[in-house]
């Protein structure tokens, strides 16, 4: 279970991400309030899962999901550039967290 967890947790920072650029600098209370609400949600969920899983790796592979999953919705979203670096560079992020899931013992 703890890696469903983190898996949710992860979803939900790219969630907290999004709308924290949508409440553009926190003067819109609606996507304020959902960006709060889903960093309760993400940071509890991250919580739990570190009761077994390492510091080290549910830290990188949350933040991973994050960072891949808001290039993902900058690009299809917000109409952000797609290059190849920045594809690159995600490809780079998706192969440290699988190496860190595959080498994580748990």
């Amino acid at each position: 279970m703890a890696w469903l967890y983190l898996g949710v947790a992860g979803l939900l920072e790219v969630v907290w991400a999004s709308f924290m650029k949508e409440s553009e600098g926190f003067t819109r209370l609606v996507p304020t309030a959902i960006m709060v609400v889903a960093m309760i949600g993400s940071f509890w969920l991250l919580a739990v899962a570190m009761r077994s899983l390492p510091l080290g790796t549910a830290y990188a592979i949350w933040t991973g999901i994050g960072a891949v999953g808001a290039l993902l919705v900058g690009i299809v979203v917000m109409g952000e550039p797609v290059t190849a670096g920045r594809l690159l560079s995600a490809g780079l992020l998706l192969a440290g967290m699988i190496g860190l899931k595959l080498t994580s013992g748990h």
